[in-house]
């Protein structure tokens, strides 16, 4: 139901950038061209559009004011035509049932313990992203923490690396082609789906959050990694994609400590804190490529 409910995200966010570039292109606008560059007509246009909605596409549906009736449709200034009218219903009824499928999810996610538990009450973690978590990871099978690392792709490569879709990090495997012959092709060895979410989505939800345990946990090691002298040749876009990655994985260890916890099963702590006595985001000779 979760990849369901973004694949009707994706298509909505698609009809809504035609549906921009529909008008732009009728206020004389090409699809590269800054506004600025748009006659006072035009931008008079746009600026009505923001005074009642801060998305381009939000202020245009809200114009939809004829009938679905093709006989009966009188156009406005802004719909002129049908076939305009016909495609801003679609994008509202789209619109309409991402509503109720979020809803649904937050009303279904009450019935997991780990929700209940643990992540209704993190500071960053909606009802879309938790929905997300518990579709995605299956606990049962994550009998380390770095179970869910390696899942999420958020592991360490052979090569002491970040894992990545780099052709040194991928993996050999069987698949069955459309002729039914079993051949071999590179494939990632992550959820890529669940990796975007992770680090595109919640990391930067921990941010905007403000005061949050694991945007703290973000500040402190990229601070470490600009007064550590292994890291300065790094760009600054680097360190914080590090410092992005480094907090997911401390969110992870909560996670999974939690979610073990709640459902019974045994509760192993990560490597570096069995073997060799270090805790994450207490240790500061912590290195980041071996977390």
């Amino acid at each position: 139901m979760v990849r369901g409910v973004y694949d009707l995200q994706k298509l909505r966010i698609q009809m809504g950038n035609r549906i921009v570039a529909n008008y732009k292109t009728k206020l004389g606008q090409a699809p590269s061209h800054p506004e600025e560059e748009l006659d006072e007509d035009a931008q008079a246009v746009l600026k009505l559009l923001r005074s009642e909605h801060k998305l381009i596409t939000n202020g245009i549906v809200a114009q939809n004011t004829g009938s679905r009736q093709k006989k009966q449709f009188k156009g406005t200034e802004v719909i002129d035509s049908y076939a305009e009218y016909a495609m801003l219903s679609q994008y509202v009824e789209l619109e309409s049932k991402e509503k109720y499928m979020f809803n649904a999810l937050e009303v279904i996610l009450t019935d997991y313990p780990i929700y209940n538990s643990f992540l209704k009450d993190v500071r960053g973690v909606g009802p879309a992203m938790a929905a997300v978590i518990i579709s995605e990871f299956d606990i049962s099978k994550a009998k380390y923490v770095s179970s869910l690392w390696k899942y999420a792709g958020l592991d360490v490569a052979e090569d002491g690396k970040a894992r990545s879709k780099r052709q040194e990090h991928l993996r050999t495997v069987e698949y069955v082609s459309s002729e039914g012959e079993t051949k071999l092709k590179a494939s990632i060895t992550f959820n890529p789906f669940l990796r975007t979410k992770l680090l595109g989505v919640l990391a930067a939800s921990f941010l905007r959050s403000g005061g949050s345990k694991y945007s703290e946990v973000y500040y402190n090691y990229k601070n470490r990694l600009e007064n550590s002298p292994k890291h300065q040749e790094k760009t600054k876009k680097h360190r914080h994609m590090m410092a992005m990655r480094y907090m997911v994985k401390i969110f992870l260890m909560d996670l999974y400590a939690n979610w073990r916890a709640v459902e019974g099963l045994p509760v192993h702590p990560p490597y570096a804190e069995a073997k060799l006595g270090l805790k994450h985001g207490v240790d500061v000779g912590v290195d980041h490529e071996r977390v």
